[in-house]
């Protein structure tokens, strides 16, 4: 399903998403009609919204509209993106009125199996924002599968851990989690796990990675 505003989208208006690729968005698994992290979904929607078009989202309207494609029961994915189909190439400098695309699919399963990562050199544009543009991180992951493994490990020019495609990653020591120090996307599930285990932030590094206890990735969904 795939609403603009409240209503069915056109293919005109999915053909300017599509060509001009300009927004951010969020994605929230929905079980039984719940989400963990709403409140940090929304703030996320709200502050790239700021960053990527200089306006202020109207959150309650976000949220009354993605409850409406919400299933009531099950599990399902709901993708909340912001865009504004009047923008185009050559004009993107103007005003922009974003509009609030909600889009469903079915939920993946829940939690992955041990993943085989290759690291990868790798900076994504604007980290702190959950931009549409996944042109790169997709190439990466591509690149790195045809390789062998399951996905890509970014590091950064300084040599520095920071995240992968879609997912953040942590590290364990001592019972306590310690999150790269790095410029990356700060997932919800991340910010969660914060709210109830202890953590660090530090510089992390290739060679380093063996003397942890373990890692772990908190899967963004995309």
């Amino acid at each position: 399903m795939a609403e603009l505003n409240g209503n069915p989208i056109s293919l005109e208006e999915l053909q300017a998403l599509a060509l001009t690729n300009y927004g951010h968005f969020t994605s929230m698994q929905i079980e039984d009609g719940r989400v963990r992290g709403l409140d940090l979904h929304l703030k996320r929607l709200a502050r790239d919204c700021r960053t990527v078009f200089d306006v202020e989202l109207d959150t309650k309207r976000v949220l009354e509209l993605a409850r409406r494609v919400a299933p009531v029961s099950g599990a399902a994915v709901v993708r909340v993106s912001i865009f504004d189909p009047a923008l185009d190439m050559g004009h993107i400098g103007g005003d922009a009125q974003p509009q609030v695309l909600v889009t469903t699919r079915p939920a993946g399963d829940l939690p992955l199996p041990p993943l085989r990562v290759a690291s990868v050199e790798f900076t994504r544009d604007l980290p702190a924002v959950k931009s549409v543009g996944l042109f790169a991180s997709l190439h990466h992951r591509r690149q790195a599968q045809r390789a062998g493994f399951d996905d890509a490990l970014f590091v950064d020019r300084q040599g520095l851990v920071s995240e992968g495609g879609t997912w953040n990653v942590g590290f364990i020591r001592d019972d306590r989690v310690i999150w790269p120090a790095a410029d990356y996307l700060v997932g919800t599930t991340m910010e969660l796990v914060k709210q109830v285990h202890e953590h660090v932030v530090l510089p992390i590094t290739l060679p380093e990675m063996p003397t942890f206890d373990a890692a772990s990735l908190s899967v963004s969904l995309g």
